[in-house]
């Protein structure tokens, strides 16, 4: 392998910021490159735009990048033959197995495990990619991450990694419920419910919208959250300005009662997420732009923060007329490189931009209808639509992000497993487990379902699945065997 191709193949995995990045430094290294100025000028130099160039097959937004336009059937806008148009299949280097090709996967929804990341589907499943070798230190991300693969399934976990990605390194939730609801196309109540759950988690009082919401989930957990200390927390800006006379009356308590509370309150983290290292950064930066027109979709590349490079011809004329042999050397090495360079950024834009392509054509409904209209996809699946192998499709996929009007999502949302209906439908895997979840929920005591009652009744709703499969999904749920699940019932009856 040509040291030139596995730095195509590393472009390929980079995000459009840390493209930016590598430019100025490849700027710095290469005298025949520059960046052009916000206009695209230049003396003499040809533009190599770090974005698809203009003869880009799937189509220009108006800021020169890469987009592709979709009509109101979730079709590109001559089907499939969009996916061949460009020449990307055809470019054999990308697709060659480089490095680490054993980390790719179908699908993420089988596993409780969970890397880092991401959110990558619903916070379920294998992660896969750069971001699992990124750090030993578990994140907070992370943390919740996995735990949010034990305790949810389906829709409620696609809610539950979008959550998880707007909570910040404090461990508090900072975007309403109201707003996530809207984007997601879920109920209010639904996403509450999700919140509810994941406030549970490791560390207590993570996910909290504010410092006294964040004190009272602390409290609950110890067993603490009596009336008085309820009211304590509901008047924190009091405890702020010493007034201990006013909360006593309010509270209804003595003194010393008082001051045992207040000791409680200090015993508790006002910042749970903290104790965590190894933070993602923060802000992310969109490398996908998926937007709504009178037609349908279209997909753009983010080219805000792609600078366009230059190759300056016109210089490398000029000094490989002056310069010495060595110098003339130096100076076509330089400018081979630069080719090469410019070459490989346009080829990154096109599978970059056809991949996402895809994943829109294939997820439409999610995109006009919301998180439960999410259809089953794999990365192999990816790859047989776009025609590369499924390596690319794991790179391209791999830390980089699409904003669109429901919010900003990881490229790896979008991929799920799925299972065969009996009218023939693929079904996703999460929607088997929600109703494994769902069955097991309603049981009574005395009517406790056997892995083989299950496969009954989900076969009853259409869903023809094996025994080991339903087994498989609810140990991967942290759930119970019916054995287990009768006697926690029994206990739970007796009061035991």
């Amino acid at each position: 392998m040509t040291p030139q191709l596995q730095q195509a193949i590393k472009l390929l995995a980079l995000t459009n910021v840390e493209i930016e990045a590598f430019i100025q430094q490849e700027v710095e290294r290469n005298p025949l490159l520059e960046i052009a100025d916000e206009d695209g000028a230049s003396e003499g130099g040809t533009t190599a735009p770090a974005s698809a160039g203009d003869d880009l097959a799937v189509g220009q937004n108006d800021d020169g990048g890469a987009s592709t336009d979709f009509d109101g059937n979730g079709e590109p806008p001559t089907s499939d033959r969009l996916l061949q148009q460009s020449d990307v299949a055809a470019d054999t280097p990308l697709d060659v197995d480089y490095g680490q090709e054993t980390y790719h996967h179908d699908s993420q929804a089988d596993s409780p495990a969970s890397g880092a990341n991401g959110a990558p589907l619903g916070g379920t499943g294998e992660e896969t990619g750069i971001d699992a070798h990124s750090s030993d230190i578990l994140s907070l991300h992370d943390h919740l991450t996995e735990q949010a693969a034990l305790a949810f399934t389906s829709r409620q976990g696609l809610i539950a990694a979008y959550l998880i990605d707007l909570i910040d390194e404090s461990g508090y939730l900072t975007e309403d419920p109201a707003d996530i609801s809207r984007q997601l196309g879920a109920a209010t109540a639904e996403v509450m419910a999700v919140l509810e759950t994941i406030q549970r988690f490791d560390p207590i009082g993570v996910g909290a919208r504010s410092l006294a919401e964040c004190l009272a989930i602390q409290a609950r957990a110890a067993d603490r959250y009596d009336p008085a200390m309820a009211t304590l927390i509901d008047n924190l800006p009091l405890l702020a300005r010493g007034e201990l006379a006013t909360l006593r009356r309010l509270c209804g308590v003595d003194q010393e009662d008082m001051a045992d509370m207040i000791r409680e309150l200090r015993g508790y983290d006002p910042k749970p997420g903290l104790r965590f290292g190894g933070e993602r950064p923060q802000l992310v930066v969109p490398d996908i732009h998926v937007l709504r027109r009178k037609h349908g979709w279209t997909v753009e590349l983010n080219t805000a923060t792609l600078p366009r490079l230059l190759v300056d011809r016109r210089y490398h004329a000029e000094l490989a007329r002056k310069g010495s042999r060595a110098e003339r050397s130096f100076l076509s090495e330089c400018l081979t490189s630069a080719n090469w360079l410019v070459k490989a950024l346009d080829q990154r834009a096109r599978t970059i931009v056809k991949v996402a392509s895809a994943i829109v054509a294939e997820q439409q409904a999610f995109f006009d209808h919301g998180i439960s209209h999410l259809k089953p996809l794999t990365l192999r699946q990816l790859a047989d639509i776009v025609g590369v192998h499924e390596s690319t499709i794991s790179r391209v996929t791999s830390n980089k992000y699409l904003s669109c009007e429901r919010g900003l999502f990881e490229l790896r949302y979008f991929f799920t497993s799925g299972i065969q209906s009996a009218d023939g439908e693929s079904v996703s895997a999460r929607t088997i487990k929600d109703r494994i979840k769902t069955l097991i929920e309603a049981e009574q005591a005395n009517a406790i379902l056997s892995d083989d009652a299950l496969v009954e009744q989900l076969r009853a709703q259409g869903f023809d699945i094996a025994r080991r499969t339903v087994t498989k999904y609810r140990e991967a749920m942290n759930i119970g065997s019916s054995v287990q699940r009768r006697r926690q019932k029994r206990l739970a009856q007796t009061g035991g």
